[in-house]
């Protein structure tokens, strides 16, 4: 697949804290047109991201960018995602045909998880982030940088690369250097989610 500028994160925990509804923030993310979106509901029972993910899907579509389900192999064809987002603590090997993306930390995780054929790598995080209560180490650009050479030099060069941690309107300009993507949480949940979210993409090197 091919992804290019702001993959944006829908992050039921972060925007409940907030009073936000997620179909509301989800709409205004959408009319910039990112790369991805992704769905990551930790705390939601199945039933609630089933129905949530559906109304997602129907928007995602309509704005023709990719839907992307965080964790659940077991949901992604109940609500007919393109692409589940799995951890390092997950089995990307199980998604049973479901193309997947994988989070990796480390030079020796991404080469793992290069070897599966992912439909891209996630790495980082690049800068410290508030959204994981136990991140894993900071890679910094240098981390990205060596990050993006693995994967060059991999059976796979063509995998998008998706920076995560810490992506901010202030770095994004120097992750497009080595990414092919900046995934966003907390950068996005602001007052006008619309231009902040153009404003992201188009730094992340997207198109409009």
């Amino acid at each position: 697949m091919r992804l290019r500028g702001l993959y944006a994160i829908v992050d039921t925990r972060s925007l409940a804290a907030k009073a936000i509804d997620p179909i509301a923030f989800a709409r205004e993310v959408l009319a910039a047109r990112p790369a991805a979106l992704q769905l990551r509901a930790k705390d939601e029972r199945d039933d609630a991201i089933v129905r949530l993910a559906r109304l997602l899907v129907t928007l995602c579509r309509e704005a023709h960018v990719p839907f992307v389900l965080n964790d659940r192999i077991d949901l992604a064809r109940v609500v007919e995602c393109e692409i589940v987002h799995l951890g390092q603590h997950d089995a990307p090997e199980l998604a049973r045909g479901v193309p997947v993306g994988v989070s990796t930390h480390t030079p020796e995780q991404l080469r793992r998880a290069l070897a599966l054929r992912p439909a891209y790598v996630a790495f980082g995080p690049v800068f410290a982030t508030s959204s994981k209560e136990n991140p894993d180490p900071v890679v910094g650009l240098e981390g990205l940088a060596a990050a993006r050479a693995i994967v060059r030099a991999s059976e796979v060069p063509e995998t998008p690369l998706v920076a995560i941690g810490g992506i901010s309107r202030e770095n994004a300009e120097k992750i497009a250097e080595f990414a092919d993507a900046g995934a966003s949480i907390g950068a996005l949940v602001t007052t006008d989610v619309a231009a902040r979210a153009r404003a992201l993409h188009a730094a992340l090197g997207g198109e409009s």
